[in-house]
Formats: structure tokens, sequence, C-alpha cells
């Protein structure tokens, strides 16, 4: 990104050396790459008026002037007048006319910065002597017009020199703008003269203009229907703003002032129409778009019918650059009815673009998915001027004053008349919220020792809303809407340290205490886990805690459940997850591309929802999780259910805990249950204290099938912090190894088909839970259901081990006849 100091000028006060500025700026902004001094590259050129113009006898083209330069050039031959005679091939060249000229000795702009500079010189054309050049714009290397010389449009005294009348005594920083992201508001002059006027101290007041966000637009002279705009999916864009100006002349050339100003930022003037959304543009940081009208209409059979959708896989559209791209469901389009004329936020299309034929037009100011247009930035190489700024979250209050400032500015330009009303989507802009801070605060932080009257007027200089309590020592901040960046108070306070110099704080270490910490219970609960599925085979992986919301959606999760991101660091990573197994799901494929056939992974650690709400300190609520998904690519006899069921009754049984499986319902909608197949999976809750532990079970057909699972894949997802609960209220108790052999008896039980695995074990464990001289063991052997009966046999194993003595066949069978006794009452279940 390159910055006119020039242009800062305009807005802000600079009494600095270019290197101290470069310096500060550095410091307290952004680094500068380079600083170039503009105006050494015209030193030489002069403004000269021609006096006389005839044609050159034997040429077709040739002109011989006669130029009155003030008498300013020393040494150099001239006419009894004072003129100097220069030969001259372009076509406008003509009495009169307010010309650029290159004297001999300078050097032509436009070669400045090559290895040989052309060094101009008074030498014979056709045998008739010729001093220096009129130049063109491009030999001047303002803009790529080669068509004729440059026509002076300010009327000043020949002699003058042209850098002085056109303000090229300039300076341009070229600015690392990675650094900016989170900054739209200083990707505009006006956002970064306020930054400059902060960092050297002084307060800055941003045009009333710029700040009114419910402008009044110029009268409206006509009543053109306003065109209808529909955004059919919120998320792709947040205001929509269309007018129609009529009248404009499409031919008309904008003042040589303004279109200098926007060369030497690296913006090529176009025309009136063209260059006013660019300057604006370049002015303000907010992109415009000019649509031909007439144009859009034919396009759309006579309406303008404007759609803000995605683009659709297979569609094309032909752009202004003449390059046809094939779009896809992440890009934005604007669309005219059913027809695509516009990629929203990069490039306009050639089916709207506006010429010099243009009389009618429709003027866009809106914003746009960052996220999305970061995707088309990338996929399609467009690295326009707007997307660059597009791509750093404009804020929609911005919209409406800069197309006001644009109605305005077409209407004395090109003479364009506002014959629409301004069509808006918004209804409602969104007021920032206000961020409650102390000095103490502030000072701790930053280890400064500011006063409130130094925050206040450090926040005020660049336009903070700042409210000091005196009875309560607190200052209420109120950020200006185009600062998007600001949400918390460390925000503020990064402002504070940031605006003053972070190298203007004494370097001094806080006291702390470094008495050694040890692990708190769960941090030794976690690894015990870790430990546990580590020796249990599983894999552990570390993923992002963010995640596109596609994968939400693959997982059978609600995206409007989790937080969205405002400035993401990429377009995959949009949301906060709401629980762990999307994230295992998403690595399964590349697992196996990647040769692995028969594999566990598991992970742990934090997620954040909507459902558990926001802490005390109004951020996303932090829940622990543990997840494992266990796959294996070969067909397998066995369920998937029972290898996830496996390791999890391992991981129990390594914290002394007893498990209870409960059905899951249909109807439950909670996010860990969401990528799970209810009637596959189960509820889990520890026996003895009752604790809630999470889920376990096969994943929904459509979980597996977007996330391209094999046939054999399930796992679970658990509390880790119920795991440390459910140990701490039952407590470890040691249990010898028993003397006695142990006893089994297999019982067949015969029930209706509601009757689940699950009732017959919890049955049989309160029959034999209160005799504590036994320890007992309840396993699934056989489940057996005919087709078309409505009963079921589920065979259970039951393992008996006494710790007083060895078990008699009487005592075996008592203990078998408790269990059928209170399975067939809780159940209704017969013994086969």
């Amino acid at each position: 990104m390159i910055i006119s100091v020039n242009w800062l000028k305009k807005f802000t006060a600079i009494d600095l050396p270019i290197d101290e500025l470069a310096t500060l700026i550095g410091a307290r902004l952004v680094e500068i790459e380079e600083v170039i001094d503009l105006g050494k590259k015209y030193e030489g050129v002069v403004v000269a008026r021609v006096v006389e113009c005839v044609k050159l006898e034997g040429s077709d083209h040739l002109n011989v002037a006669k130029i009155d330069d003030g008498g300013v050039i020393d040494d150099i031959e001239r006419d009894s007048n004072g003129y100097v005679q220069v030969v001259c091939g372009a076509p406008n060249v003509r009495e009169g006319l307010l010309v650029a000229w290159l004297p001999p000795s300078s050097t032509v702009p436009e070669t400045y910065a090559d290895t040989e500079p052309f060094v101009l010189s008074a030498r014979k054309l056709r045998g008739v002597m010729s001093n220096g050049m009129l130049a063109s714009a491009k030999e001047l290397d303002l803009f790529d017009d080669h068509d004729g010389i440059l026509e002076v449009d300010q009327e000043v005294v020949p002699g003058a020199r042209f850098a002085d009348v056109y303000e090229l005594n300039d300076f341009l920083l070229d600015i690392e703008n990675k650094s900016l992201t989170h900054r739209p508001d200083t990707f505009g002059i006006i956002g970064f003269a306020r930054e400059v006027a902060a960092i050297q101290g002084n307060a800055f007041t941003t045009p009333d203009w710029l700040l009114d966000t419910s402008p009044n637009f110029v009268e409206k002279n006509g009543d053109v229907t306003p065109p209808m705009v529909t955004i059919d999916d919120p998320l792709l864009s947040e205001r929509y703003q269309a007018v129609v100006l009529a009248g404009a002349d499409g031919s008309m050339k904008s003042p040589l002032e303004i279109q200098t100003y926007l060369s030497r930022v690296g913006v090529r003037p176009v025309s009136a129409v063209v260059d006013v959304t660019n300057y604006l543009m370049m002015l303000t940081g907010q992109p415009l778009h000019a649509f031909d009208y007439d144009k859009l209409l034919a396009v759309g059979g006579g309406k303008a019918d404007i759609h803000v959708r995605a683009g659709r896989d297979g569609e094309t559209l032909e752009l202004l650059d003449g390059r046809t791209i094939t779009l896809s469901d992440n890009d934005i389009v604007i669309a005219n009815a059913d027809t695509a004329i516009a990629l929203a936020g990069a490039m306009g299309g050639s089916s709207t673009e506006i010429d010099s034929t243009t009389k009618n037009i429709i003027l866009e100011s809106a914003t746009f998915n960052l996220y999305n247009l970061r995707n088309t930035q990338m996929r399609h190489g467009i690295f326009s001027e707007a997307i660059t700024r597009f791509t750093k979250g404009q804020p929609a209050a911005l919209t409406a004053p800069v197309l006001a400032s644009a109605v305005r500015l077409l209407a004395a330009s090109t003479g364009a008349t506002r014959v629409s009303e301004v069509t808006d989507t918004l209804k409602t802009l969104r007021n920032p919220d206000p961020i409650e801070l102390t000095v103490s605060q502030v000072n701790a932080a930053l280890g400064s020792k500011f006063s409130a009257a130094d925050i206040v007027d450090t926040l005020q200089h660049t336009e903070f809303d700042v409210t000091v309590n005196e009875d309560t020592h607190t200052m209420n901040v109120v950020p200006p809407f185009w600062r998007s960046d600001i949400h918390i108070g460390e925000d503020i306070i990064e402002e504070v340290g940031r605006l003053n110099g972070f190298d203007s704080i004494e370097p001094k270490l806080p006291l702390r205490d470094f008495t050694a910490v040890s692990p708190d219970a769960f941090d030794k609960t976690r690894a015990a886990l870790r430990r546990a599925l580590v020796r249990a085979g599983a894999n552990e992986v570390l993923s992002y805690s963010f995640i596109h919301g596609d994968i939400l959606k693959k997982a059978g999760q609600n995206p409007e459940n989790s937080y969205r991101i405002t400035n993401s660091i990429s377009p995959d990573l949009q949301y906060y997850r709401q629980t762990l197994t999307p994230s295992l799901l998403s690595l399964v494929r590349q697992n196996e591309k990647n040769g692995f056939d028969d594999f566990a992974l598991f992970e742990m650690n934090k997620t954040h929802s909507k459902a558990h709400g926001l802490n005390d300190e109004k951020v996303p609520g932090e829940i622990d999780f543990l997840a494992l998904t266990v796959v294996r690519k070969k067909a397998s006899d066995d369920a998937a259910f029972y290898q996830a069921k496996k390791y999890l009754e391992y991981l129990a049984g390594s914290f002394g805990l007893e498990l209870r499986y409960d059905p899951v319902a249909n109807d439950v909608e909670y996010p860990v249950t969401a990528p799970f197949e209810y009637r596959r999976s189960a509820l889990v809750t520890d026996v003895r204290s009752g604790e809630f532990i999470g889920v376990v079970g096969e994943y929904k057909k459509s979980v597996a099938k977007a996330f391209k699972l094999p046939v054999y894949s399930a796992g679970f997802e658990i509390d880790p912090r119920a795991i440390l609960a459910a140990t701490a209220k039952n407590g470890f108790d040691y249990t010898p190894i028993s003397r006695y052999p142990s006893s089994e008896r297999d019982v067949c039980f015969k029930v209706d088909d509601a009757v689940n695995y699950a009732q017959i074990v919890t049955s049989a464990q309160q029959a034999l839970q209160n005799d504590s001289s036994v320890q007992y063991q309840i396993s699934p052997l056989d489940l057996y259901q005919a087709a078309d009966e409505s009963t079921k046999n589920i065979t259970i194993r039951i393992r008996l081990t006494p710790f007083t003595e060895t078990l008699t066949g009487q005592q075996v069978s008592e203990y078998i006849d408790g269990v059928i006794a209170a399975v067939t009452k809780e159940t209704g279940a017969t013994v086969v």
C-alpha cells in the first residue's frame, strides 16, 4: 500500500522531517518498507505556454512550437522574444496550451528509476533545432496515456515548477500492510492521517461529511424506480446501497490534480466516473462500484433487480480485465435477475462496464463477507485495491457517507443528477458497545504511570468517546464506528500503549512469586487420561479450536450455536467449535490417504458453544472435552460401537469407574450427541457417583458420508471434569486379589423387543451390589432375534469372585436366582 505524505497533510499537520516521521510510524503504527522521494523525479519539469505552433515542412505530423517558460531556464537558445523552440509530434499541441516542458539536461521522469535514465539534450529533428520535449502523461510517469502531450488544466504563470503546481514535491510511504489486517480504517488516507496525528500527540477531527452516517443526498431530480436489491444470504453482505444517476458524461476526465494523486498511490485514472469511485476509496477505505445503468437493464430484460448471492458451480463471468472466470459457491456475485454482472468486492463485469458512451449509472456502496473474498482473492488471483480493503472488513456505517459524497462529486465532475431514491438493505445500524476500565488496569497491564488525563487525551486524539467517573475512578470508552477491532478493555489498553509508544515505557520486570506450583487435580486427571488412552493404542492429535462452518454442518451441528470469529486468520477457520468430534472426523480421511487402515485418534481440548453462554468477563465459556474416534478400513463382522466402548471401558477402569449405558432419545438436540446415530449410541453415566460422563456410539450415515468415513467407525466424547468429579466422590478403594476361585454362569433371557441390554444389566447389578463379600462382573454374551419376531434373546455371563470362602454350587445358584428374579421383575423377561 502506498501512502502520499502530501495527501496526509490535507487532513493533519506534519512538521517532522520525513525520516523522523517514517521512524515514528514504524514504531507506533506499521512497518514502512521504503520511503520514495517523488519530487526528485520532477525536478527539471517546467510549466510553459505554447505561444506559436506551425507545421514542420516536409513532415505529416511534426510541429514546430515556440514556448514561453518565463525565462526561468538558463543557458538555452531563445528567439528575439525570449521564446524556446521545441519540435513536437503530439496531435493536440496548439497555440495557447499550457504544457509540461522537459528542458535540455533534464531526465525523462518515466526513465528515472532505470539503470540508464534518459537525459534530454538540444538536438535537431528534420534539420530543426528542438530544445527538450513537451511531455505526455506517460513520459511524466503519471499514468499510461501517450495519445498526446499533457494539458495543464490550471491557470499558472509560465515558468512555474510542474511539481509545485500539482503537489508532486511529495514523499510516498510504501507500507507493509499485513500488520494492518485488523485495521480497515487505516486503508484510507483519512484514517491513516488520524493515526499520524495521534502518534504525533495531536488531536484529529474527521470531516463532517464522513461522520454523518445518515447523510442527506443531493436533491433528486427525476422519478426512476429505485433498483430492487435482495441479499439472498445475509452472511454474504451486511449492507448494500444503490442509487441511479442520469446525465453523466462518460467521456469526461477528472481534474489533473485528482489524476496525479490517484496515480502516485498506484491507481490508474480512467474517467471522471470511475475516478470518483477510486478517489473516495483511497480517501476513506470504502470501495464503490459504478455500473452502466442502460447496460444493466439490457442484461435484466429492462429491470434493475439486483441480487447479492453466492456463485454457482460452473457459472462463468467475463471481468473488466478481459478474463473469463469460472465461479464457485465460495464467490459472491452481483446479479441482475439471474445473470451475474460483477464479482462482488473484487472486479466488475464487462457486460456493465462504464465507457465513453455511458450516460446513466447505478452507484453501489456495500460491504461483503471478508472470508469469501479472501477465498476469491487467492483462487482467482485478483489483488485489486477494492478487494484488498474488503478483505479487512469494512464497517457497514461507512457505506452511506461515502455514497452521498460520490453522488455530490459525480454531479460536479460529470453533470450527473440523482434520479432515484437510495436503496438500502440495512434497517438499523449497530452502535459500538461501551467498554469500562480503570487507570490502574491500564498501568498494571503496560507497566506505565499514565494519569487519567493522559489516557483520555490519547484516546480522544483518535476520536474515541471517553467519559470519566470521578467517584468510581472508572472510564467509559466508546470506540468510533470505524474501529471494528476494539471489543474489550485490553484492546483499549493496547491503543494507549501503542499511541504513546511502547518504547517510552520503562523496561522494568514485574514482581512475581516464583514459587513452583504443583499441578492441580484436573491437570493430573488429564495427564492420567492421556496415558491411559496411549496405553490402549490410541494416537493423540491437536487441532485448531476454530473450524469452518461446513465441518459443523457435516457433523449435524448448527453453526448458529457457534460463536463466529469477526476477523479470522483464515477463511477455513470461521467458527469456534462446539465439540471435538467434528475436528477428529475431519482428520480421518487424511490419515486413510496416508496408508493408515486401522487406528484410533483422540483429542483433549477446550470448546466454546453458545449453549454455555458467556463467563464473568463476557467472553465465551470454555468447556473441556475428550473425544475419541476409532476407524477400520476393512470390513468387520463386529460392530464398531463395541470397539469404541472397549476403549471407554478401559479408560473408566483406569479410574475405578463402573459405567452405565442408557439409550439416546430420538429428540435429544445437544451438540455433543449431534454426530451420533441414536439407535446405535448410548449416554454414559458412572454408576456409583451418578456423574454423567458423555456419549459413545456409531455415527449417523449422513455424517459418515459427509466425512467419507469407512463403515467401521465409532467414537465417544466425554467430559474429563466429570471423570474427576466421579473419582472424587467414589474415592479409591483398594481391593486385594481374591484367593478363591471364581464361578461363572450364563443366563439367557427372552424379552420384549423394546427391552435393551442395559436394562437387564442394571437389574442384575442391583441384585448383586449389596453383597460386599462377592465381586461380580456382568458381560454380554449373545443377542438373537428371529426375523419378524417381537421378542429377542439376550444372553449374559455372570462372573462371581468370593473374598471369604469358596462358593458352593448352591450358593452360586442362590446368587443367580436373585439376578433372575430381579431381571424378570423389572423387564418381564423369561429364562430360556
